[in-house]
């Protein structure tokens, strides 16, 4: 690695045998010096979680990106933790991009602060770093058991789009992450839209099935939306129904919009309203 160049960190929630990591580091070839490291094991729906009883141990992991045998990283830990350890063990500098991704399964809706790829995305950006969170759209059966079948190709050139713009330009004040999510149809010629995130579920929970509570079971999910109800400015309303690429700006401030007088004036009114 050399100074003169930016330094970008790819990482992801799919773990590091995932081919989605190396599409990611393959989009972004060329636009700098990688540092890729991922978790050693799958971590989708990890959010931007820090268990007590993650290990932390990093792991050396060759990998082979378009061909070339680059060396890598695993982490035991989730996503986020993966943020922490190398931006403050294994970076040389402070990396210029973080790149998560390209993850199987879109993040839409309210389901983005479940998602393991957002959650890596906004630990980098309360790191300071800039970051990009690049999911495609693939096949259920594909979000916790990568396939080699699906296809990264529009995925790529959005990365690699993004992420050339973001290392010539600073994001603005209030925008931290972005949030890119690719149709599973898309093309590189695909328009792309600045979005918002939907208040809409896009993801609905479904109850497990069994007979007695003591049996293990998880709760399921399915896409479902209501295409009147959407919000035509957000992510879903973009990928599920106009089928383009959404890119929706995200900051890691929290606070809600709504007025903070009416806010204030809410909570400190009579008691007996």
């Amino acid at each position: 690695m050399t100074d003169a160049q930016p330094l970008i960190l790819i990482t992801n929630d799919d773990g590091i045998g995932s081919p989605g990591l190396r599409a990611a580091a393959q989009a972004v070839m060329g636009l700098g010096d990688l540092l890729i490291a991922a978790p050693c094991h799958q971590c989708s729906g990890a959010g931007r979680s820090l268990p007590a009883d993650s290990t932390g141990i990093i792991h050396p992991h060759l990998l082979t990106i378009d061909g070339r045998e680059m060396e890598g990283f695993c982490v035991e830990g989730t996503p986020a933790q993966v943020i922490l350890h190398a931006v403050l063990e294994l970076a040389p500098r402070r990396p210029d991009l973080l790149v998560v991704g390209i993850n199987y399964g879109e993040n839409l809706g309210t389901d983005v602060t479940i998602s393991g790829t957002v959650g890596a995305a906004l630990q980098g950006a309360a790191m300071g770093i800039p970051a990009l969170a690049v999911s495609l759209q693939t096949p259920k059966e594909t979000h916790t058991s990568p396939s080699d079948d699906v296809d990264f190709t529009a995925a790529i050139h959005f990365t690699r789009t993004f992420a050339r713009r973001l290392l010539r330009v600073p994001l603005p004040f209030d925008v931290d992450v972005l949030k890119i999510d690719v149709p599973d149809d898309a093309t590189r010629h695909t328009p792309w839209r600045l979005t918002r995130v939907s208040r809409h579920t896009y993801f609905h929970p479904v109850s497990p099935c069994r007979d007695d509570w003591n049996q293990p079971a998880r709760v399921d999910y399915e896409a479902r939306w209501d295409p009147d109800a959407l919000e035509p400015d957000s992510d879903i309303y973009a990928v599920a129904v106009d089928r383009v690429v959404s890119v929706a700006p995200l900051s890691i401030d929290l606070t809600s919009r709504a007025d903070p007088g009416e806010v204030e004036a809410l909570l400190r009114g009579p008691a007996d309203l």
